[in-house]
């Protein structure tokens, strides 16, 4: 029986999730790398632990939601870390989205610490976090998978199963590599047709009222309008993500032509600084060389 919940990461993404499993009525603890991050639940009475080793020491569950394969590495294995302090009956859960190989390193690591280790990544950005509606993509023992159910419910609307251990990772892999491809194509057609002296708000009635209709397009096109680029994914970790992604088509011999294209264009957008801005900041860059803005 799941007891206690240790949290490692109170990031966009990983705070509302951690504040979830609060809510659900779940013994929670966090760690986070920065401390400033662990005001809020410090103020709400939440245990706050000094490193991811004595957090794990208190915890039957260990979920890790950081920004990449450096960061993760570091909470496992850094001095005080998670794999210090791991027991036969401890699970750790990686969200983090990372590349293959970087899951089967941790997996293998925790493996050797008599842990079990899940990959667990979730599809959504920081509202559906808020709102407990991520998708959760399940790789590892499916059993386990299903023991957890209940405490992966608290942060998601959907719970699939991909597969063995690094088929969660995968399947996140796939989805955000849509996920760049379609804000990359919504942010060449609005700035096309602007240029096109089309209204934008006709552009998004012409894209909500046929085949194209998406939830997604429909809140990237508000955003655009109202100039409101604040982060629900960042474009820097939306370049991060499509570099796992293309690292992933060259180790396994599938061209993604589309996928490069795109990541060049968020590299575009780092480089103009809007790093850690909404990744609907990528037609910023657009913009600029159309010389046209899409707003309302």
């Amino acid at each position: 029986m799941v007891r206690t919940i240790g949290f490692i990461g109170l990031g966009t993404m990983g705070a509302p999730m951690a504040t979830n499993i609060h809510n659900a009525g779940y013994s929670l603890g966090v760690f986070n790398r920065s401390p400033e991050k662990t005001k809020p639940f410090r103020k709400e009475g939440i245990p706050v632990y000094e490193s991811s080793g004595e957090l794990t020491a208190e915890s039957d569950v260990i979920i890790i939601m950081v920004t990449g394969p450096d960061a993760l590495s570091e909470v496992l294995q850094t001095e005080n870390g998670v794999l210090e302090e791991l027991t036969p009956d401890s699970i750790v859960i990686n969200m983090s989205t990372v590349s293959h190989q970087a899951t089967m390193r941790a997996a293998d690591l925790v493996a050797s610490h008599n842990g079990e280790f899940l990959d667990i990544p979730v599809s959504g950005t920081r509202k559906p976090a808020e709102d407990g509606t991520l998708v959760v993509l399940a790789g590892g023992e499916e059993d386990t998978v299903h023991e957890l159910t209940p405490l992966l419910k608290t942060m998601g609307k959907e719970i699939i199963y991909c597969g063995a251990l690094g088929q969660g990772t995968n399947m996140k892999l796939m989805i955000n590599l849509l996920l760049g491809a379609m804000m990359q194509g919504f942010a060449e057609a609005l700035t096309l047709g602007k240029k096109l002296h089309l209204d934008p708000e006709a552009m998004m009635k012409t894209i909500d009222s046929g085949g194209l209709s998406s939830v997604f397009f429909t809140a990237k096109g508000q955003a655009i309008r109202q100039a409101n680029f604040t982060k629900n994914f960042p474009v820097d970790l939306m370049l991060k993500d499509l570099n796992l992604v293309l690292e992933a088509g060259g180790e396994n011999g599938v061209p993604l032509p589309q996928t490069s294209v795109t990541r060049e264009m968020f590299s575009a957008a780092r480089g103009a600084g809007y790093g850690d801005q909404d990744m609907a900041a990528v037609i910023k860059v657009l913009e600029k060389i159309a010389g046209v803005e899409v707003r309302d």
